[in-house]
């Protein structure tokens, strides 16, 4: 692919791009925060937090209150990857995503 076709496609790529952002920085939040106190002054725990706080807030409405918050997040991260695997299928369908899968 050239830069070109990149920016032919930018509706599918950035959406998809934000998703990915988002999933594995959650996904870092849960393996930093196995070895990070909660509480931590730690600027990269606190950017983690920051980055993936407004998505935990949504997808805690979704699940059990009893779950520890490291599951929640990677449920998060679960959440995430289904949303850009059906966010690419969608795309598929009409015909918008790009040639070659991506």
């Amino acid at each position: 692919m050239t830069a070109g076709s990149y920016l032919a496609y930018w509706y599918f790529h950035l959406p998809n791009f934000v998703l990915a952002a988002l999933m594995y920085t959650l996904l870092g939040r849960a393996l930093l925060g196995l070895i990070v106190p909660p509480d931590s002054p730690n600027y990269i725990w606190r950017f983690f937090c920051r980055a993936t706080d407004p998505f935990i807030a949504i997808i805690s409405v979704a699940t059990p209150k009893a779950v520890a918050p490291v599951v929640l997040w990677l449920f998060g991260v679960v959440w995430l990857f289904w949303l850009r695997f059906i966010f690419f299928i969608v795309l598929s369908l009409f015909g918008l995503s790009p040639p070659g899968g991506a």
